[in-house]
């Protein structure tokens, strides 16, 4: 049985990549920060077939401390601030999370044992102000926010780690990827769960930022398939993982209240300038070619589909009361 370790194991990914990696047989090792009120929510049916680490990517010490207990093959570093929005509030924490914390997962893994095998989460947002359409991987970056030029930094440590030390590091360029298991203050969670609410008659309205940002939008469990998949190959090489479809926000809440029947959705739509970024990301579709060829990935999922999941999935919450 082979050993993995999880960063951000709590999280979206982080759940749906531990309940593949168990499906194949792995024995599952969760890296988790502890906090004073515990957030297991996502892995809770897990926590019996996984062994959680606590631990911080931020302190060297304790990353040293758990390959040592896991003693991993595979390291998939999830860990993040991963909201866009707070990352404006937050930025020195966002770098040391997202960027110097990438640093300090590798150099551990390079003084540990060299041989295991590192996914670093990278994503879509490196791209920013695009300067093509779609955007591949040799695609420039250019960020657009604190979060996005953080996870640069990830990126490139990534690829010097590589270069540098024949290390197995990988990115996985990662798009909009969603789910019933996304964090709510994002959008498209925000729009499932309104619209579930105006279903069931909880509210009447929901207020949304811009409605014009165009993402490429696909469903996570999928997403983490390929992030297994960008470790099974012979040599370490960055990914793009996308559907090679852009749609509006605009798109998404058209499709999430057509799921509910309704298709006046304008009317139970509001806009607030206060949602709106101090830099937009206007537009963001990916090219995933070489994931389709090396990997044999392709996202089956569309954005009518991955919005049904998400409305009724946030249905069934809302009216079990399992969710405020």
């Amino acid at each position: 049985m082979k050993n993995v370790l999880i960063t951000g194991i709590t999280g979206q990914d982080g759940s749906y990549l531990a309940e593949l990696l168990l499906s194949k047989g792995y024995r599952v090792y969760g890296y988790n920060r502890r906090t004073s009120s515990q957030n297991t929510t996502r892995i809770t049916h897990l926590l019996d077939k996984i062994t959680v680490l606590y631990g911080d990517i931020t302190d060297s010490f304790s990353i040293y401390k758990a390959l040592k207990t896991a003693e991993p093959v595979e390291f998939y570093n999830l860990a993040a601030q991963s909201f866009v929005g707070s990352s404006w509030d937050l930025p020195e924490s966002t770098c040391e999370i997202d960027g110097l914390g990438v640093v300090k997962c590798l150099e551990a893994i390079k003084n540990y044992n060299p041989e295991i095998k590192f996914y670093q989460a990278s994503t879509s947002e490196l791209y920013g102000k695009v300067k093509e359409s779609p955007q591949n991987e040799n695609t420039p970056f250019h960020p657009r926010s604190p979060y996005g030029f953080a996870k640069m930094m990830g990126y490139w440590a990534t690829v010097n780690y590589r270069e540098s030390y024949n290390m197995f590091a990988a990115n996985g360029i990662l798009f909009n990827h969603e789910s019933p298991r996304r964090g709510i203050e994002f959008v498209t969670r925000k729009i499932s769960y309104g619209v579930a609410k105006i279903k069931l008659g909880l509210e009447k309205t929901i207020t949304l930022g811009n409605l014009d940002a165009k993402r490429d939008w696909g469903y996570a469990p999928e997403y983490v398939d390929a992030m297994w998949r960008i470790l099974q190959q012979k040599q370490a090489e960055d990914y793009v993982i996308a559907t090679g479809k852009a749609h509006t926000i605009r798109d998404f809440v058209r499709e999430a209240f057509a799921a509910i029947g309704i298709n006046n959705w304008e009317q139970y739509v509001k806009t607030d300038a206060k949602f709106l970024r101090p830099a937009e990301v206007h537009e963001l579709i990916g090219d995933a070619r070489k994931a389709e060829i090396n990997l044999k990935w392709k996202s089956k999922i569309d954005l009518s589909e991955l919005t049904k999941i998400m409305v009724n999935a946030d249905i069934e919450l809302i009216s079990k009361g399992e969710h405020k």
